[in-house]
């Protein structure tokens, strides 16, 4: 069984009736991306994400955002050692392969830029020092819908650096009854077994990362993004790092598809998906009740795409 597939199984064991959000959750991850959950309370966010990394075999933190959160919780800190003289860097909840901001827009912004950096660079400075971050490194966030009490928006900065936007949603019937059954003889977390290590899905990114894509397929992904660029409905289209998380997760998909090359379909599929989060809408999309994945979905039937 591909490996990727064995991932998905283990970790629907603990979620049910969301297997496409599983999907592209792997995707990112294989992408070396970020994912941001938006959605109300008690959906499953967070044992989708304990679910993924127990699956990935990855070491886990978690910090639940508060307005009194602070920066150094996140990044660490630096105290005093009395017996050497020195300062000693205390590391802090990121330093670790999968971290958890549970509720990120319900902490300050200056706690929130505290991610920016781990999630670009893959490290953290503190007091003039820089840690590099355990690899692999993700972060998936979960945010409660805007206007939700003590919820703020996220900086597009932060916004941009996330790869893909989800949400779960209420399951259905059917899913909500596995769920119920799956917990009346314990958690089902603790069913989960590790089906790769840290270094295996390193592995597996450098395998996706070397996908071969044909300079024609990369040319319909810059007409895409640069298609959003251009005015009516956006007001502020994709910037160049959407461009390169679109590359990314069209060579996931070609890998989780089990193919060595990307094909302009690969593109047009997540081309929705990694952009639409990124973009600011003009006041009269919002009037006619017209959203990004309809705008974009749009794009992709209008741009011509490359032979292959």
């Amino acid at each position: 069984m591909n490996p990727t597939q064995q991932i998905l199984k283990e970790v629907k064991k603990a979620v049910s009736g969301k297997d496409q959000t599983l999907v592209w959750i792997l995707m990112a991850i294989l992408a070396r991306g970020h994912v941001l959950l938006e959605d109300m309370p008690g959906v499953g966010k967070t044992t989708a994400a304990l679910a993924f990394s127990k699956a990935l075999g990855l070491s886990f933190g978690r910090v639940q955002f508060t307005p009194d959160i602070l920066p150094s919780d996140i990044t660490g800190y630096s105290v005093y050692q009395r017996e050497t003289g020195r300062m000693v860097y205390q590391p802090g909840a990121v330093l670790c392969n999968f971290f958890l901001a549970d509720e990120l827009n319900r902490a300050t912004s200056r706690t929130q830029s505290a991610l920016l950096e781990a999630m670009e660079e893959g490290q953290v400075t503190v007091d003039g020092n820089t840690y590099r971050l355990p690899e692999p490194f993700f972060v998936m966030a979960t945010q409660n819908p805007t206007g939700a009490a003590g919820t703020q928006l996220l900086p597009d900065s932060q916004m941009d650096r996330f790869t893909i936007r989800l949400s779960l949603g209420y399951p259905d019937k059917d899913a909500e009854f596995e769920m119920v059954q799956n917990r009346l003889d314990g958690n089902p977390i603790d069913r989960i077994e590790p089906v790769v290590t840290a270094e295996g899905l390193a592995g597996m990114q450098r395998e996706a990362a070397s996908v071969y894509i044909k300079e024609d397929v990369v040319r319909y992904a810059i007409s895409l993004i640069t298609a959003t660029r251009g005015g009516g409905m956006i007001l502020r289209g994709a910037s160049p790092r959407a461009t390169l998380s679109l590359v990314s997760m069209a060579k996931a998909a070609a890998y989780m598809r089990g193919r060595d090359y990307v094909i302009p379909q690969d593109i047009a599929y997540t081309f929705p998906k990694t952009v639409e989060h990124r973009l600011l809408l003009a006041p009269e999309a919002q009037t006619a009740d017209t959203g990004p994945d309809l705008i974009l979905k749009q794009i992709v039937a209008k741009t011509s795409s490359p032979r292959v």
